[in-house]
């Protein structure tokens, strides 16, 4: 029985330490793609992803931009803003419907995307529709329990290395930290 109970120890913590070697591959891979963006073209990897995305549907609307990226509207509309204050990126009435705003790439910012390399983003969501479904399901499963269980469900996701809003930060590293405190509470009721 003893060898069983080793054997299920053993296969836990070859797990975690899988699981964590991946989370610090990707978070290696996400910080080096950010400072080549940063390099390259003085942008940050969200940045150089969002505008990818503009330069490739000119035209697009802010909420196809966020379907694009993958992420929220509000969230893509504070990358599109930086964009259009530093010019790479310009906002008109659409052609098709003038109640609506179209966004493009400008001529610097088809530049900065001639300079950069593409953005990671692009790879990793390209490699993982490459995954069986199942798989799919399981990752986004498994990253979801990890996180609820780690108490950090709570915090909203937000693009690759750009900044947070000032009013949010506070809020969201008290919420961080009492979803810890929370996971060590359950973790030494369960020793």
């Amino acid at each position: 029985m003893q060898i069983n109970g080793d054997h299920c120890a053993f296969a836990a913590e070859s797990a975690a330490t899988r699981a964590m070697d991946g989370v610090r591959r990707l978070v290696r891979i996400l910080r080096s793609s950010n400072a080549d963006a940063q390099r390259t073209a003085d942008l940050s990897s969200a940045q150089l992803f969002v505008l990818t995305h503009i330069a490739e549907h000119p035209n697009g609307s802010l909420s196809e931009v966020a379907a694009r990226t993958l992420t929220t509207q509000s969230t893509a509309s504070e990358v599109v803003a930086r964009l259009v204050d530093r010019g790479l990126v310009s906002r008109a009435a659409a052609p098709d419907d003038r109640r609506r705003v179209a966004l493009s790439a400008t001529p610097f910012g088809r530049r900065a995307l001639q300079i950069s390399s593409p953005p990671i983003q692009s790879r990793l969501i390209a490699s993982l529709a490459c995954l069986p479904l199942d798989q799919q399901l399981a990752i986004a499963d498994g990253l979801e329990a990890w996180l609820e269980i780690a108490g950090f469900d709570r915090v909203a996701p937000s693009m690759f290395f750009e900044p947070e809003r000032a009013a949010d930060a506070p809020a969201e590293c008290s919420s961080q930290m009492e979803g810890y405190a929370e996971y060590e509470q359950k973790q030494s009721g369960q020793r």
